[in-house]
This record gives C-alpha cells, structure tokens and sequence, in this order.
C-alpha cells in the first residue's frame, strides 16, 4: 500500500512519545525535538527495507510483478531480467511446477554449480525447483532450474522493490508490515540522536510485530 510520507512520520512520532519514558525530554521547544521529525521523514525507506527484508513471506504484498520476458538455455534452463528495484523475492513459479520458489541461491553457494550437472536428477526439475539470483551484464537476473522444456510460460513472478519516497510524497509499505515499520523507523531515529535505550525498545517492539 501506498502511504503518505508525513502521516508515517507523524505515527512514528506518537509511538516515540508513547513508549520512551523520556519522551518529555522531546518537547517542541528542545533543538533535538526539532531535528528529530526530520531525522524521521529520512529513516522511513531504510525501516521499510529492513522490516520487508525480515518479514516473513506471508506478511509481504503480491503487486509487484516481474518476468514477462524468458530467456532459454538448454533442457529447460532459463533466466528472467529483474527489475532496477528489486530487493526481495516473494514467488517464482513456472507454469510446469509444482510449486513456486520463494528462497534463491547466489552465485557464491555450493549448489549453485550443481545446477548446471548434465545429470538431470542433481539440478532443480519441476517437482523441486530451484531459483539463483545472479549479476550479469544485463544487470541482475533471476535463473530457473528448470522445466520439461521451453513450452512453460511464467505464472508467478512476484517481488518487493526498495523502498523510497515518491515524487508525491508516498511510500510503498506491506500494509502487514506497517506497524513494525513504523517502530523500526521510531528506533533508527532515537539510534540517531544518541537515544540508544530507546532505540532498542523500539527495536523490540517492531521484530515482535513480525509474527
């Protein structure tokens, strides 16, 4: 869901003052009081980010579509271009699966390599799949093992972006996630003016929220 920058600051603010036992110290006329609603509006897109990169799967929005184009390799390999913002995978399926995917491997992990055995029964297949996220020239790319043959087509390819303020002054935020979003936001600003017991209380809450 898209929300207003502004009102999610103003969120993040009455949490602060709800839950820090020196919130006082926060009054209107205190120089800090003052950074603090800026500090706010600026922690809003890396709370975002760091409760979407934690939240489990079931909490996160399906609207964000990707993998209308397939390029194909051999015996069903094949490889998707993600978009500029991806940040995190919710599904990958191809239309021949049982399943759809929503834990990539990287380049970097031991089964990786095995994905590109000429023994079929060591890679992914449709009745166990396996995604890689991967660089490449073309930018990022999603890789797919792998399907009966290039027939399949893709029936679920779904992702969460970075987050940021729009032009208009919105945010996209998982309307699960948003509470912890909002908390998380509160302990990366309390972090920021020096409020380290604050910030871990806030902290608290928002991986509680995560459930």
């Amino acid at each position: 869901m898209i929300v207003q920058a502004l009102e999610m600051a103003r969120d993040v603010r009455v949490a602060i003052d709800a839950n820090i036992d020196n919130a006082p110290l926060l009054a209107e006329e205190d120089v800090d009081a003052l950074r603090l609603d800026d500090i706010i509006v600026s922690k809003l897109a890396d709370a975002v980010r760091l409760v979407e990169m934690e939240a489990p799967i079931n909490m996160l929005e399906q609207g964000h579509q990707f993998g209308k184009a397939v390029t194909w390799r051999e015996d069903g390999k094949g490889w998707v271009l993600l978009p500029d913002d991806f940040m995190r995978l919710v599904v990958f399926k191809m239309s021949d699966w049982l399943h759809g995917v929503s834990e990539a491997i990287s380049q970097s992990d031991p089964a990786y390599q095995r994905q590109f055995s000429r023994w079929k029964g060591v890679s992914g297949n449709p009745e166990r799949p396996v995604v890689a996220i991967v660089n490449r020239a073309e930018g990022n790319i999603l890789e797919f093992f792998s399907c009966n043959d290039s027939t399949a087509t893709v029936d679920q390819a779904v992702y969460i972006p970075f987050p940021n303020i729009d032009e208009n002054g919105g945010i996209d935020v998982s309307e699960k996630c948003y509470r912890s979003a909002v908390y998380r936001a509160a302990a990366l600003s309390l972090s920021s003016i020096g409020d380290q017991q604050g910030a871990s209380t806030m902290t608290e809450i928002s991986r509680s929220l995560l459930v």
